[in-house]
């Protein structure tokens, strides 16, 4: 066996091409891989390039040991087929979404945000045909009953975590409900590394972090999955709901809202909302419109991991 392979570095550039450069490297995380025949399979080792310790990857190594997401274990079965980044079906014919991560839906016009064909083939090459372990998430299904999971893929004997991969490696983002604060805490920092280097996803400017500031910007990404990073002006609570301000003009200016009855959550996660003014803070979720005209920007927060702090300017 050579002591060495090709580990390439990818990114998607402008309208979603794949880019990727390769380097030589001592062998490692061979356990990871599968034949390297097809363009594909380029999408695959850059998938993993965060895995085996390549330069400028900047992710975490993958070890042994599963990441801390998930609860009791589900089922122990074999992946039939991969329908797009985040959901793949069992050979049970039971579908499968992955729980904690956002990725881009596959294409359909000249619309549809970049990545998602990219995405579905990096979760194709991580375990389609492949042993997986599910392990509970924070509610079973979804309102389309699928099995909502977090999946471990098993080669060798050793289980690596399917969703730390994704992110680390830039092929998807922290979703906006994870159910643990320590499960939040290790994809956030898998994001974090990710975005830092510009890998997969970060490289290509429609997945920039929006800025509070300009709000018509946040707008134009309404009903889409976005982060949006701020100052919090001010908060205050109206009825049953606290209002985190971005702004001055409310009827123009970003808001996340949080309902009064979901505060506790975010207290027990070490977050306190009313305190939130005069900070910099980092908001995931899915962008809405309010007011009476639609023209403020809008994210609805109802659990923690939505929120974290951001570095001053």
């Amino acid at each position: 066996m050579s002591s060495h392979w090709t580990c390439p570095r990818y990114s998607i550039g402008v309208g979603g091409g794949v880019q990727a450069s390769a380097v030589v490297m001592p062998y490692s995380g061979h356990w990871l891989c599968k034949a390297m025949t097809g363009w594909w399979d380029v999408i695959l080792a850059a998938g993993l390039a965060a895995l085996c310790g390549c330069p400028g990857a900047a992710a975490q190594q993958q070890s042994a040991t599963p990441a801390p997401c998930g609860g009791a274990t589900i089922v122990d079965t074999t992946v039939s087929h991969v329908i797009d980044g985040r959901t793949f079906v069992l050979d049970d014919g039971r579908e499968v979404r992955l729980a904690g991560i956002e990725t881009p839906p596959l294409p359909q016009d000249a619309r549809t945000p970049p990545g998602g064909a990219a995405a579905r083939n990096a979760l194709d090459a991580l375990a389609g045909g492949d042993e997986v372990v599910l392990r509970r998430a924070e509610f079973l299904s979804d309102r389309y009953q699928r099995l909502l999971a977090y999946a471990y893929t098993v080669r060798d004997g050793t289980a690596f975590f399917t969703q730390g991969a994704l992110i680390s490696s830039g092929f998807a983002r922290v979703g906006d409900q994870i159910g643990s604060t320590t499960c939040a805490a290790d994809l956030l920092g898998r994001e974090k590394a990710a975005r830092a280097a510009k890998l997969g996803l970060w490289a290509n400017s429609y997945y920039d972090v929006l800025d509070a500031e300009t709000p018509a910007d946040v707008l134009a990404r309404r009903g889409r999955f976005a982060l949006v990073e701020g100052t919090v002006v001010s908060v205050h609570q109206s009825g049953a709901t606290i209002y985190l301000n971005f702004g001055r003009r409310w009827s123009e200016d970003f808001t996340v809202t949080v309902l009064k009855r979901n505060e506790r959550k975010f207290a027990a996660a070490g977050l306190d909302l009313m305190g939130l003014a005069g900070r910099r803070v980092r908001v995931r979720g899915w962008i809405e419109a309010r007011g009476r005209t639609g023209t403020s920007p809008w994210i609805e927060a109802m659990h923690p991991e939505q929120i974290e702090a951001a570095g001053a300017r």
